[in-house]
């Protein structure tokens, strides 16, 4: 009887691995068969693309000032439909602020949201306690940070960056393009004419319920752990299925990736030819050749598309490869877990109109940048990029990671052993990327950059000069730009310091006393 059930026992165990042994070749073989989805393919672009207005200023004191009201609001994405959201001087998104190398700027920031907030100028260089995160703005209050714009022209952003509520102040609508001029800008012939042929675009991806309210999760986690948040619909400047009517000839975008996590991979509906003219923090040396470009959140580009052709065509993000293998994706498919980034977008709809204006000569040169040696680092910083932990820490307001002195370059290591990315950023600088596991940067990369995609199991190492604002008692951050990350706790912060004998400390009554609660 024993020697019965331990044959069955042994024809059951079999029968078990033959059946996971199945299981396994068949998720590898579907998985090895299966397109990316294509999320929105049934999407007609039916609503005008909206432009960011550009914000008006005044002239006090030799100032540029500029007002913004922080609000919420209703917006109407979906005909007929009002969705809660937030704004400056407007229900959604903020205004474009436009300034010029030289100028001195004011900013008086009011709220009138229900909770606090701050205002973080992303890449721009300024003083650390301009820089808008320890600088909170209760409601009723304003904020009026100050400064002289110190670098070359580039198209920067900014956005709320309150430790917790980043995520979902800007999933609420609180993102907007701050651009920078200069006369080297001027002297190139671009396309500049904002709106028309130098069109901003502000893409981001949400999700809504049935009754078209905004989605929020924290926490969103696939089989690999924290994603960040990860919508299935696509807005451009807070508009839904967007057109775009632009003259036929060379026209110019600036593309921001102001998503809480999702990466794209930017193309054409007809493969057609682009040029890659700027990055993050500036002008690349020369316009480059493309015909995918990916960007991760908080990454800039500026792009010229030739439309002289009168076809229409459709801006495009295709599927980035997953690093998760076959079986796991599979199993992701079976439970209704996949989070990733292997789908395919339409993301805008360009419709070319005739022109008489169509005469464009590509510059062959557009900057000029330093190439610094590495001899002059005077150090090698090393960062560890770990779950929601940079070198094994979670954020403290009240605590000093690094300490660099003012006037010197650095060298930063930034390492990443987990199963996906994470974009890099740090504050108040523009950096130059150096390698890639041992390997120069491609070209699009050696330009000026504030945010850099470090992917899993490698390590980019990076070159920072800190020219200015030394101050012992105001901190800077460096911090993976997945918003869920950050407000989970991936950030650090540094200050730049005159006298590396002088213990930092971060001391609150620091600040300029014309920052922060004045009204």
């Amino acid at each position: 009887m024993l020697r019965k059930l331990g044959k069955f026992a042994l024809i059951g165990i079999g029968v078990l691995v033959l059946s996971c042994g199945a299981l396994v070749l068949f998720a590898l073989w579907y998985e090895g068969n299966a397109e990316p989805e294509y999320v929105n393919e049934d999407v007609e672009f039916e609503h005008a693309l909206k432009i960011p207005p550009l914000l008006d200023f005044t002239e006090e004191d030799g100032k540029k000032v500029f007002h913004l009201t922080l609000q919420e609001g209703d917006t109407e994405f979906f005909e007929g439909v009002q969705t809660e959201t937030m704004g400056a001087n407007g229900s959604y998104l903020m205004p474009t602020i436009r300034a010029t190398k030289g100028d001195d700027v004011e900013i008086r920031v009011t709220s009138e949201l229900n909770e606090r907030t701050t205002i973080h100028w992303h890449g721009m260089h300024l003083p650390a306690a301009m820089d808008g995160v320890h600088q909170i703005i209760e409601p009723d209050e304003t904020w009026t940070p100050y400064w002289e714009i110190r670098q070359q022209a580039a198209t920067l952003w900014y956005h709320p960056h309150l430790m917790g509520k980043t995520g979902p102040h800007v999933y609420e609508g609180l993102a907007g393009l701050f651009i920078l001029d200069d006369e080297n800008s001027a002297s190139l012939n671009l396309p500049d004419e904002y709106g028309v042929d130098d069109i901003p675009l502000i893409i981001q991806d949400r999700e809504f319920d049935d009754d078209g309210q905004f989605v929020y999760d924290a926490n969103q986690t696939d089989f690999y752990g924290h994603t960040g948040m990860l919508g299935d619909t696509i807005l451009v400047n807070g508009t839904y299925a967007p057109y775009v009517e632009v003259p036929g000839k060379m026209i110019r975008l600036r593309i921001v990736n102001g998503s809480n996590a999702r990466r794209y991979n930017f193309g054409f509906s007809d493969g057609r030819e682009f040029y890659q003219i700027a990055s993050d923090g500036g002008f690349l040396e020369r316009p480059l050749s493309r015909t995918r470009m990916m960007l991760a959140v908080g990454e800039r580009a500026e792009i010229l598309v030739d439309m002289s052709d009168l076809e229409t065509v459709t801006l495009m993000s295709y599927a980035i490869p997953t690093d998760k293998d076959r079986i796991t994706r599979f199993f992701e498919r079976v439970t209704g877990t996949q989070r990733d980034e292997e789908e395919i977008y339409k993301i805008l709809e360009l419709r070319p109109q005739p022109t008489i204006d169509s005469n464009f000569v590509m510059p062959e040169r557009l900057n000029t940048i330093e190439r610094w040696d590495e001899n002059e680092a005077v150090q090698t910083r090393t960062f560890r990029l770990g779950p929601n932990t940079i070198n094994g820490k979670k954020m403290a307001l009240d605590r000093i990671d690094e300490v660099a002195l003012v006037g010197t370059k650095e060298i930063w290591e930034i390492t990443n052993r987990m199963p996906f990315h994470h974009p890099f950023h740090v504050h108040d600088v523009q950096f130059l990327v150096l390698e890639r596991n041992g390997e120069p940067p491609p070209a699009y990369e050696q330009g000026w950059k504030d945010t850099v995609i470090v992917n899993s199991d490698e390590t980019v190492r990076i070159m920072i000069e800190f020219k200015d604002y030394a101050n012992p008692h105001v901190a800077y951050m460096f911090h993976c730009h997945i918003l869920e990350h950050e407000d989970h706790g991936m950030m650090g912060q540094f200050v730049v310091v005159e006298d590396l004998s002088v213990e930092p400390e971060i001391q609150t009554e620091a600040l300029d006393k014309r920052v922060g609660h004045n009204h």
